[in-house]
């Protein structure tokens, strides 16, 4: 009975994306949809309630996560971004591990611009059995875009009114939505949208400058594989988006040690017509380190990668207990 209610189970969550993806893609275009801007991090596994609201709280711990990304090396001003994000159950309601919600701050910089996002997240977890869990999340972020252009030059005499060459700035609204499925310890798939709201941050003293974000379909899923010798095991992980005008797909592997002096993974990731990535990590004092470095297909010189560096740490936390809360081993994401 239990295999047939998650066979049911997954037959519905598929019926259920299925059909989000055919309204989306009807919806989308109605917003307006524009080019997408979102950052690409490599160890996009890692970040999963920065793509997919539902994954917030998923671990039952407290999980803060940090990410730092410069892009294309040699290049002027080609990008930078930060990340720190982090999510918990919210132990304060009853049956807590069913409810998660999280907080995070996004500093992207490339060339003159500047957007900072922060927000706040909810998700909803209703398992399903022991170990399939369906979720059901929501994000709510303010947006503060900037341009330096002060440091504009368009050459003596030149002029053009659609670029400020004063410092402009400007706030703004978004909202992300998402749905995921999961089996504990063997797969998950989700789906989500991002700028739901297609938001227009409007700058300078007339609000003459506009900056719009276009709504974006993020599908991601992973799969575990266990060997026979329970310290090993292969980890792949693949991320699906697209705005209806452009698309991005990233499929990586991992071969990971899980060992009672340490914790490490090799692996790689690959990005068709785009990029491939070399992935490292260990664990350190029950801390998550990871580093990856992107070397880009399209003609650019190995040098002129990308380095990402990625920091994670995982603490259990039950106010109920009496005593302090104790520290447990980091589980691989």
């Amino acid at each position: 009975m239990q295999i047939l209610g998650n066979i049911f189970a997954i037959g519905y969550v598929m019926q259920m994306m299925k059909r989000l993806l055919l309204i989306l893609s009807m919806v989308l275009p109605m917003l307006g949809a524009e080019a997408q801007d979102d950052v690409a991090f490599t160890n996009h596994w890692n970040y999963q309630s920065f793509y997919n609201p539902a994954a917030a709280g998923r671990a039952g711990q407290l999980d803060v996560r940090a990410a730092y990304r410069m892009e294309m090396l040699g290049f002027e001003d080609a990008g930078q971004t930060m990340l720190i994000q982090g999510d918990l159950p919210m132990f304060f309601l009853p049956k807590a591990e069913r409810h998660g919600m999280g907080a995070g701050f996004l500093n992207d910089k490339i060339g003159l611009f500047s957007i900072k996002r922060i927000w706040l997240q909810y998700a909803y977890h209703h398992p399903f059995g022991k170990k399939n869990i369906l979720s059901i999340g929501v994000k709510l972020a303010l947006l503060a875009n900037s341009f330096n252009g002060a440091d504009v030059d368009l050459g003596e005499g030149s002029s053009d009114e659609y670029v400020p060459t004063s410092d402009v700035n400007g706030t703004g609204f978004d909202m992300d939505f998402g749905l995921r499925y999961e089996r504990r310890d063997v797969w998950y798939a989700g789906i989500s949208v991002m700028h739901l709201m297609s938001p227009a941050v409007s700058m300078g003293e007339d609000k003459q400058f506009q900056i719009k974000t276009s709504p974006a379909i993020y599908a991601m899923g992973g799969h575990r594989l266990k060997f026979r010798q329970p310290e090993f095991s292969l980890r792949t992980d693949a991320m699906f988006r697209t705005d209806l005008q452009g698309w991005r797909a990233d499929v990586s592997g991992r071969l990971c040690y899980d060992g009672e002096k340490g914790k490490m993974y090799a692996g790689l990731n690959y990005s068709p017509t785009i990029s491939v990535a070399l992935l490292l990590g260990f664990t350190f004092h029950g801390v998550d380190i990871g580093y990856s470095y992107e070397m880009y297909t399209g003609g650019i010189a190995v040098q002129n990668g990308t380095h990402e560096i990625s920091i994670g740490y995982k603490m259990e936390l039950n106010l109920t207990k009496k005593g302090k809360n104790k520290h447990q081993s980091v589980r691989w994401l």
